[in-house]
């Protein structure tokens, strides 16, 4: 009995002291390949010994020079093209339509003759009237003879007064009925004018509405076409009611400019000028509205357009100016890293002016002729040292955003004169 447990405790004993040798195995190969290892690795430097490895290699980056030049400073709006009159043509008179003179979409004059409503039935009460008249004057004509008779044979004392005064009520009841004639005939006369549909403004014509040969009517609503004038022709657009004070000292000064673009802010379709401002902000916007007014003689602004208004609100002369990208914020103000002649760059702080078209006004923190970073002040600190790219071989757009070999915004968008991006 005393054997057969001395068995089962050999039996438990010999797989935990085959686990010790397992894992006494394994630690064995981890520290060959560890030291392996550590002897292919090359020599650190001091540096990376206190665990800033590379913190001596210089950080590529791309510079510009800050420039001086003028900026213009714009506001911008999207507005609608608005005519100045939109009108809808309709018959004054009722008839049947029997001619139409004009094409559709054709520009016309004003005055110039659109349609042509049936005009014998005015000329048949023209007519009538007419008639009317040459039998009552010839009765005035009568009276008024009869009259002077009567005022002689007064005088002769050879009737009484009242005779008299019966015969001048009479010339004068004839003189009425002439001037109620008269009143028919002009009446008549219009009406014959009416029949000859002239456009009231200059402009283009629309679509046509009634067909000839249908009957029209001086109170059909649709009417017979529309006319909008298009030359000049307006836009409205808003601006921030913070701009309205600015705006009106501007305005007060002279004429301001007014550019329309086309969606996308890449074509100038017209140049115009600030005609009006609205004469109250909209409380839910916080916006008012202001009016330009633009020739349109090539008719590149149509009614009801969607643009882009671009108004010159001001223009700095000597300037100094830098591209946008080399503008970085923080918690403390505007800043940029500014390339010392030792390869190092020191943090500059910055007072800075609008922004236009890629380009921010330096009011204070630079002077004409130093270099900024615009490409990689990511990865700078103050005191960091760097290596400048040349733009050329940093391929297109490095040295600046905005795609040209020069470091300028694709298309021109980086001059000095605020060009749309």
């Amino acid at each position: 009995m005393q054997e057969t447990n001395t068995e089962a405790v050999a039996a438990e004993k010999t797989p935990v002291s085959r686990r010790w040798w397992f894992w006494i195995a394994i630690l064995s190969v981890i520290a060959v390949a560890a030291l392996i290892y550590w002897k292919k690795q090359p020599a650190t430097s001091p540096a990376d010994k206190t665990g800033k490895k590379g913190a001596n290699l210089p950080t590529p980056v791309f510079v510009t020079p800050v420039r001086k030049g003028e900026m213009n400073i714009y506001l911008t709006g999207l507005g609608t093209v608005t005519p100045l009159n939109n009108v809808t043509v309709r018959s004054r008179v009722d008839g049947q339509l029997m001619e139409v003179h004009f094409r559709e979409g054709q520009n016309v004059a004003k005055g110039t003759l659109l349609a042509t409503i049936d005009p014998r039935p005015f000329q048949v009460l023209l007519t009538q009237a007419e008639g009317q008249m040459a039998r009552d004057r010839e009765q005035l004509n009568n009276a008024r003879m009869d009259l002077e008779r009567y005022r002689t044979l007064w005088k002769q004392d050879s009737i009484p007064h009242q005779q008299l005064d019966t015969q001048e009520a009479l010339v004068r009841q004839f003189e009425g009925a002439v001037k109620i004639d008269q009143g028919q005939i002009d009446s008549a006369r219009l009406q014959l004018t009416y029949s000859r549909i002239t456009a009231p403004i200059s402009g283009r014509v629309g679509l046509r509405l009634v067909d000839p040969g249908n009957m029209v009517h001086a109170t059909d609503a649709g009417g017979l076409l529309t006319i909008t004038q298009i030359q000049p022709i307006a836009v409205i657009f808003p601006l921030p009611e913070d701009s309205l004070q600015k705006v009106l000292a501007k305005m007060r000064g002279g004429r301001l400019n007014v550019e329309a673009f086309d969606r996308e802010m890449k074509q100038n379709l017209a140049t115009g000028e600030l005609a009006s401002i609205d004469n109250q902000i909209d409380p839910t916007t916080g916006t008012v509205k202001l009016k330009a007014s633009f020739a349109n003689r090539g008719s590149e602004l149509f009614p009801n357009q969607f643009v882009n208004a671009r108004l010159l609100l001001d223009m700095k002369k000597d300037a100094l100016i830098v591209p946008s990208a080399a503008v970085q914020k923080s918690p403390q103000g505007a800043y940029a890293f500014v390339l010392l002649a030792d390869k190092t760059v020191a943090m500059r702080q910055l007072k800075t002016g609008a922004s236009q078209g890629g380009e921010t006004l330096i009011v204070e923190g630079l002077e004409v002729g130093e270099q900024v970073v615009v490409d990689g002040a990511e990865r700078l600190r103050d005191g960091s040292k760097v290596e400048v790219k040349d733009r050329e071989q940093g391929g297109k757009g490095a040295g600046r955003p905005g795609g040209g070999k020069d470091g300028k915004p694709a298309g021109g968008q980086g001059k000095p004169n605020g060009r749309p991006q």
